[in-house]
Parts: structure tokens; sequence; C-alpha cells
């Protein structure tokens, strides 16, 4: 068994809680960090993740996000409030941990993603990962509180769910006035089919368009939805029928632009 782990908040947390300033004056203070303090902050983290398996001796792989992102391509604001910088020292931790661990980084994607494609081609591991987003993804799931065993239904209907609740931290807004119990809800009237979402944002004046960028921002990747041989993403596109109850499937498309080859990954 292995622990698959959203490394990024991490790292981030590890390296801001190492941070320090110092105030010169005359308008000049400088931010100042201590790399055996982020990294030891880094170990306990990953340790603590690792000691609640200690019925196992489980391999861990981090997965960190790329410094690009297709979701961008999808739309330009996407996250654009996040747009500050990394903490001193993160690259060079996650360096560090490229010499102790396997460490996953596919181009233009988040670590979700990668994290989502890699579980689905690799059954039978762990995803460690306080994000909700991951509820997506079949499988088991440690949010760091406790083990969830997604299924292969759950999954898709979160997916849907979240794509009229939205996410404004993420930057899309889904269906205004509609949150996550309000959306299940819904679905649980109507069925978790694609019809349902159009018809949600159709009653706010939106149209289909808007509803698919926002069901293509919520989606996690899974290997259904990713190119190896071109090494980038292919959009959600579902079909008319879709609806996850009686598994009906949805039809995908490549995404815009070309990508560059994998690297750091070896799924």
């Amino acid at each position: 068994m292995k622990l698959l782990i959203d490394a990024d908040f991490i790292v981030y947390k590890a390296c801001a809680a190492a941070e320090t300033e110092i105030d010169w004056g005359d308008d000049v203070i400088l931010v100042t960090s201590k790399f055996s303090d982020a990294m030891a902050a880094t170990m306990r983290e990953l340790n603590k993740i690792k000691n609640h398996f200690m019925w196992d001796v489980p391999e861990l792989i981090l997965f960190f996000s790329d410094s690009t992102n297709f979701r961008k391509q999808i739309k330009e604001d996407y996250k654009g409030h996040r747009n500050r910088k990394k903490p001193c020292g993160y690259k060079r931790i996650i360096n560090a941990l490229k010499s102790r661990y396997e460490v996953i980084i596919m181009p233009t994607l988040e670590a979700d993603d990668a994290l989502g494609i890699y579980a689905t081609k690799n059954p039978g591991n762990v995803i460690c990962s306080p994000d909700k987003d991951m509820r997506q993804i079949p499988g088991k799931l440690y949010d760091l509180d406790e083990l969830t065993l997604i299924n292969e239904v759950d999954g898709p209907r979160w997916h849907l769910i979240q794509a009229l609740a939205g996410d404004q931290t993420d930057g899309y807004s889904g269906v205004p006035g509609i949150g996550v119990k309000r959306a299940a809800t819904l679905f649980k009237e109507k069925g978790y089919t694609w019809k349902a979402v159009l018809e949600a944002f159709k009653e706010k004046d939106l149209d289909e368009e808007t509803a698919l960028v926002n069901a293509r921002l919520a989606r996690i990747l899974t290997v259904d939805d990713y190119d190896f041989e071109k090494g980038q993403p292919r959009l959600w596109t579902p079909t008319a029928d879709y609806r996850v109850d009686d598994g009906t499937g949805s039809k995908v498309k490549d995404t815009v632009g070309s990508a560059k080859q994998t690297r750091d990954s070896k799924s």
C-alpha cells in the first residue's frame, strides 16, 4: 500500500511557519527563513500521516502542483486571488524531499489532478488530503482526520454537487444561491444528471457554456481524463443524457494547447 500525499499544503505551511521578519527601519523589512526548521516541520507532518497507518509499512509518494495550470485556459482568472509568492525555502524543501521520496509533478496539473490520475491508474492505495475535492476520486481517502471509502458512484456525484455549489476559494461560483446541501437535495429530487445541472443554471439565467465551465473547473482528473501520449488533460464533456446513477458515461476531448513532457512523474 502506498500513501498518496497532497504535499503542497504541507510544505507551504511548514515554510510559512519558518519565516521571520527583520525590520531594518528606513522602509526596509527583510524576510528570512531557516531551512532546517522548515524541513523538520515538513517531516513531522509526513511522519504524522505515516504513523496513522502503523499497522502497515506504507510507501509515501508526494504530489505537488506544477507552476502552470491548465484551468487558466478554461477560465483566465481561476485562482487569480491566490497569485502570491511561495514562502521562503518552498522550492528548496521540495528538492530535498526528492532525495527521500518519490515526488510527482505533472505538467500543467495541480497536485489534486496528479493524485486523481495516479490513484485511478493504480487502485488500492490511499489518498491523503484534507481537500474536499478529493471526494470525487473512488478509493480510500484519509482527510487527516478519518479514513473514508469513496465508491464509484459517490465520487462522480460529488463532482456534480461541486459544479453547482462552486468554490469561491478557487474562483468559480457555480449557481448563485446554491451551496453543497441545496445541491445534494436538488440531485436527490431530480437525479444526478447533466440535465439537472443545466436546469439549475438556467433558472438563474445562466447558459450551458457557463455550466460546462464550472463543471470542468470542478473536475478532479482521473486516468480517463488524461492523454498520456500528448501529455495533457482531456476536458470533461458530458453527453446530453449523462447521469451518474446508471453509469452512463461522458465523452471527453483533448484540452487546449500542447503540454511539455511529464517530468518527475513515475506514474
